[in-house]
């Protein structure tokens, strides 16, 4: 049989994966050989001054493995400002790749130098909160903290140290962020994707379902026992099955309203202290609101009492009190709804139209819960 043009299967690219995941106890000192094999003379970039002992280790132990290091942290978020002077630092001192530690900014960084140097790659995720150390995409922010756009790279890192020891050593604070950050790749794809007859895309969905029933089942254990066998289950599902499913389902698998509210949270100066995922849980809470006020889904009110539960149990915000913005001015969140609603927001992957004014509702009543009929 003939495939005529009109049926034929459009190109699709996939950065799926780093080119190599060394993850488990004891990750970092394993990686030592695969690092020396990628460059002699890394950038290793950071931020936090939390994690900089753990840095000094880093660079300590790279130096004795023969490599000459030049350690440079971050002033602010991953942001041009901060890009040109560290890209002007890594060119004077003739630094062949970049080695990045931290959080999810600090990763985004590290991965949008070397891909505008097109040098490799590591990623050494120091907790759980995103994804950022797996996949082949960076987040642009203000100098002031205020998102701008997400940027699409070459490549995955050519390298991810995915070492429990030092997971073990974050903030549990940041693990129950990665788990609302994990658990919107199921409220989102499934939204975005979940009608797709693109095969693969049909099983990156149902992986996200997956994901969501493992978090459902083992948050709450990871967050009590740091260091168990749920937290290693939990730390693994935030920071690599995420990527995996964003990978495989690449721009077609998008984010979509709970990300725009994100977005839109963080052109606030009073979130700026808030977490990636914490905003995202939030996020969360309002699409479902959204979904069921605007579209007529009944079960996601049913999921939304459910999500409800487990962000309370694990101390994430749920109302714009909890976010700090129980005092802000209706021209704030003005703010926050004109930037998630804008053109081209992911937000408008929704099924149905959402206006500045609905969504402004679903802000201020996204802890409301509606009767739930079985």
């Amino acid at each position: 049989m003939i495939q005529s043009a009109s049926s034929k299967t459009p190109i699709s690219v996939h950065s799926i994966a780093p080119a190599q995941v060394i993850r488990g106890s004891g990750a970092w000192d394993e990686a030592q050989k695969p690092i020396s094999k990628l460059f002699s003379n890394p950038l290793l970039l950071g931020r936090s001054e939390s994690t900089q002992s753990i840095r000094s280790r880093l660079c300590r132990e790279l130096n004795q493995s023969g490599l000459r290091v030049f350690q440079q942290n971050l002033e602010h978020d991953c942001c041009e400002l901060d890009l040109q002077r560290i890209q002007n630092d890594f060119i004077r001192q003739s630094c062949d790749g970049v080695i990045a530690a931290g959080g999810g900014k600090v990763l985004d960084s590290g991965k949008l130098l070397a891909d505008r140097l097109d040098v490799p790659c590591v990623t050494v995720p120091l907790s759980a909160a995103t994804c950022a150390g797996w996949t082949a995409l960076s987040n642009l922010y203000s100098p002031d903290g205020a998102f701008e756009c997400d940027q699409g790279l070459k490549r995955c890192p050519d390298l991810l140290v995915f070492d429990h020891d030092l997971l073990l050593k974050a903030p549990s604070r940041t693990l129950a962020s990665g788990i609302a950050d994990a658990l919107a790749k199921w409220y989102e794809a499934s939204v975005s994707s979940g009608s797709s007859h693109d095969g693969v895309i049909q099983q990156a969905v149902q992986m996200a379902r997956v994901l969501r029933d493992q978090l459902l089942i083992d948050s709450i254990e990871a967050l009590q026992e740091p260091g168990g066998e749920a937290w290693r289950r939990v730390v693994d599902a935030c920071g690599l099955t995420a990527g995996v499913i964003g990978g495989l389902g690449g721009a077609r698998c998008r984010t979509v309203a709970a990300h725009a509210v994100h977005n839109g949270l963080t052109q606030l100066e009073a979130c700026h202290s808030v977490l990636h995922g914490e905003k995202v849980g939030f996020g969360i809470l309002v699409q479902l609101r959204l979904e069921e006020r605007l579209g007529g889904n009944r079960l996601a009110a049913q999921a939304h009492v459910q999500l409800l539960h487990l962000l309370r149990e694990l101390g994430l915000p749920v109302c714009l009190d909890d976010l700090g913005l129980g005092h802000a001015s209706l021209n704030q969140l003005q703010q926050v709804c004109q930037f998630a609603c804008r053109e081209g927001s992911d937000l408008h992957h929704l099924p149905f139209e959402v206006t500045p004014v609905a969504l402004m509702e679903a802000l201020v009543g996204a802890a409301e819960t509606s009767p739930v009929v079985p």
